[in-house]
């Protein structure tokens, strides 16, 4: 396939995308989500869907194709561009979140205080957009997010198209970070940029979620990367907070983006250095970083409130988390023997336990390799990834985190990477319809079942590789 046939492919992938965004997307007033045959009945019949399949079907070809024959940075970029410009002025795809955005920036810019309640008591204008799960749940999102979605809800004078707008032009920022951050990257750890870059950016879940959804993580993931880059070009002090900064304004944002901070340290770290040596840059970062947080904290007014408001991100049970789907399944297994449990706050918990080990694992084993930036940056996504799989929720953008660090990494070269990252991006690509349906809800025990399956023979095999004794 051609770099041309690539591009205006693409293209026609994205304008039936937009189609179906506009006769299909969420509109400004909340309805119920259409599951596939209620939306073959809809007015619209199967234009709908049949845009949606198709336009998402040539996107995935075009991106998979496209990594081996993007020419330049620059031919990257100008297609992305061109793929994200007919959803722009489109209804919101896949998910309802952007409206509970902006009503948490209206809250926020009123006076109230989006961690103490839900959106539900300070009279935002736009409540009927938005999700009865969060208008008495306090906002799971960062100080730094609940001011830039604040400027946008102030600059909307009312208008909720243009805090969608508004909070757009915060998305595609995140994007840009995150295509400056990742080219830098590249370069510096011996990829292809052009190559890296395709890969993030093209990925359509970033035409579906981080731009027509305007979700955080475009936000959170673009200042990730950053920070990690700053490291990657310069480590003199002024260099090390500056990225210091970044990653804790990313972890402002979205607090899991924490979890690359001591891989970033691990950047700094020469061949064969002391745990002596790590201290000054560890507290350049740390002190940039905490620096950030405390001042985006202090600028909203709430102080630490958002840390509480953390605990309610957790309300959406499907198998798509394999914590979770372990627990629906153990559920599912205790009722067939006439036993009634909630297993899943346990499963959950051991999710969070298994996390803290990984990344344990996987810091030791960079620091143990030399390290190197590219083994510290792999580490990076790994975490990512890691954080993503143990987490409680699972929602089709978070596989967007590793891909971004991962990328422009030597991993991106590895089979490992198209089995664990790629495909699970273009399974992920797929789990929704343009109105917000979920397809892991409509196939809760089945898929939990399944994904308990593959945990367990993972885990088997895991096993067998580790009794096998090496050959020499």
């Amino acid at each position: 396939m051609s770099s041309v046939l690539v591009r205006w492919g693409g293209l026609a992938g994205s304008v039936l995308v937009a189609v179906a965004a506009y006769l299909g997307g969420l509109g400004f007033h909340r309805t119920t989500l259409l599951n596939p045959v209620q939306v073959l009945r809809g007015d619209q019949g199967p234009i709908v869907p049949i845009c949606w399949i198709t336009g998402l079907a040539v996107l995935l070809t075009a991106w998979w194709y496209g990594r081996g024959v993007v020419p330049s940075i620059r031919w990257a970029l100008i297609t992305v561009g061109l793929w994200l410009v007919p959803a722009l002025p489109m209804l919101p795809l896949g998910s309802a979140d952007v409206y509970s955005y902006a009503c948490q920036g209206y809250v926020q810019h009123a006076g109230g205080d989006p961690y103490a309640s839900g959106v539900q008591q300070f009279g935002c204008p736009w409540l009927d957009a938005v999700s009865t799960t969060w208008w008495d749940s306090p906002a799971p999102y960062g100080p730094l997010f609940l001011l830039v979605a604040g400027w946008a809800a102030a600059a909307a004078g009312g208008s909720l198209a243009v805090a969608i707008a508004g909070l757009r032009m915060i998305a595609l920022a995140g994007v840009a970070l995150a295509a400056g951050g990742v080219a830098t990257l590249a370069r510096r750890l011996g990829a292809d940029p052009a190559r890296a870059v395709w890969t993030v950016l093209a990925c359509p879940l970033v035409l579906i979620h981080l731009v027509s959804g305007a979700h955080n993580d475009a936000l959170m993931i673009g200042l990730t990367v950053a920070g990690i880059a700053v490291i990657a070009y310069r480590r003199t002090p002024a260099a090390l907070v500056a990225a210091g900064a970044l990653l804790g304004m990313a972890g402002a944002v979205k607090a899991t983006a924490l979890v690359v901070l001591p891989f970033a340290l691990l950047m700094t770290a020469g061949p064969g250095p002391s745990r002596r040596a790590l201290v000054r840059p560890a507290s350049l970062l740390a002190g940039g970083a905490v620096a950030a947080i405390v001042a985006a904290s202090l600028v909203t007014g709430r102080g630490l409130g958002w840390a509480a408001g953390l605990q309610g991100s957790g309300k959406v049970e499907n198998w798509a988390s394999p914590p979770t789907a372990v627990g629906l399944a153990v559920n599912a297994a205790a009722r067939i023997v006439g036993v009634h449990l909630n297993a899943i706050p346990v499963s959950r918990a051991l999710g969070v336990i298994v996390l803290a080990v990984l990344l344990v694992v996987l810091w030791l084993r960079a620091w143990r390799s030399g390290p190197t930036p590219q083994t510290a940056v792999t580490g990076a996504g790994l975490a990512l990834a890691a954080t993503v799989l143990c987490g409680p929720v699972f929602h089709p953008w978070y596989a967007t985190w590793p891909l971004a660090v991962l990328a422009a990494s030597p991993f991106a070269e590895s089979r490992a990477f198209t089995m664990w990252v790629l495909i699970p991006c273009t399974v992920a690509a797929t789990l929704t319809l343009p109105g917000g349906y979920n397809w892991a809800e409509a196939t809760g025990l089945p898929g939990s079942l399944l994904m308990t399956a593959g945990l367990l023979a993972l885990a088997v095999r895991a096993g067998r590789r580790r009794r096998t004794p090496t050959r020499l």
